[in-house]
């Protein structure tokens, strides 16, 4: 490995710290730490590393490193995109539910690394869209979900729902998420979901607050293709939003429509933990 792109919750003092000593600790080594302006910009000793445009990070790089929260490592996963290249989430945060990697963790777990010596969880991506009036007006890749949620003052929302070119019923309800297997600890949870193992390939329906008390959350095939056509009056407000950190105004006649994307996010494996050591620590199963 030649370069690691470092990304770091900017406004973290914490994690501004262990970038700096990153940069260095790579520096030493011979290796290149390529950064995202905004975080260049906040670093004391920049010279050391390789600033770079979000969009343009980690394009050549051999590893990405997050420092920080989810939802740093669900930020990063989106940039990184197309590329096929492994994450390593060190959790800064507070919940760490996807950075399982501890900072005690992360000096031996980037010289394995270096070395060729890991294991990656291959996590699947959603592709939605929206269309409206016959032309996709967005197309966004997201790890954990896309929601469709009413505004404050909106009643509910009637959402025409196919898969693959089926009718499935109107959901009326306050909104709806669509959460990978990874998302399903999310905001799917909290709305009475399913939680799905990270490594499983299908997508979870999950309704928000439905009117019919018999529309329960279901699971469909990851190669499922789910158009929600959205029905609402002019002056409500309806909004889509993706991963909790990318939204935008929907408008009723909007079709949104998600599928399998065709990249994965690899996220490198914690050795001293597993998924259900993670599972029940953070959900406190068996505490009273």
């Amino acid at each position: 490995m030649k370069k690691i792109a470092i990304f770091a919750k900017v406004h973290d003092p914490r994690c501004l710290g262990v970038a700096e000593e990153l940069i260095e600790w790579l520096a030493a080594r011979g290796i290149t730490a390529q950064v995202e302006k905004h975080l260049s910009r906040r670093l004391r000793r920049t010279t050391l590393a390789e600033s770079a445009e979000s969009s343009d990070i980690s394009q050549d790089a051999d590893l990405v490193v997050v420092l920080g929260g989810d939802g740093t490592l669900i930020a990063a996963a989106r940039l990184v995109g197309e590329r096929d290249v492994p994450i390593l989430a060190v959790n800064l945060g507070s919940l760490g539910f996807l950075t399982e990697i501890t900072l005690g963790e992360l000096y031996p777990s980037v010289e394995r690394c270096l070395a060729g010596d890991f294991e990656v969880s291959e996590r699947m991506m959603l592709m939605a869209s929206v269309e409206r009036d016959g032309e996709v007006v967005e197309l966004h890749r997201v790890l954990n979900d896309v929601v469709i949620n009413k505004g404050a003052l909106a009643r509910i929302i009637d959402m025409e729902t196919s898969v693959n070119g089926r009718y499935l019923t109107t959901f009326k309800a306050d909104g709806l998420i669509l959460s990978t297997p990874t998302g399903s600890t999310g905001y799917s949870l909290s709305a009475n979901g399913p939680i799905l193992h990270p490594e499983l390939e299908c997508i979870s329906l999950t309704p928000i607050c439905p009117h019919t008390l018999t529309n329960r959350p279901l699971v469909m095939a990851a190669d499922a293709h789910i158009a929600i056509k959205l029905k609402y009056a002019p002056d409500e407000s309806v909004f889509l939003t993706l991963d909790g950190q990318v939204g935008m105004k929907l408008f009723s006649g909007d079709t949104v429509q998600i599928t399998k994307a065709a990249q994965v996010t690899r996220l490198i494996q914690s050795r001293s933990k597993d998924y259900f050591e993670v599972l029940r620590t953070k959900l406190k199963w068996g505490e009273r």
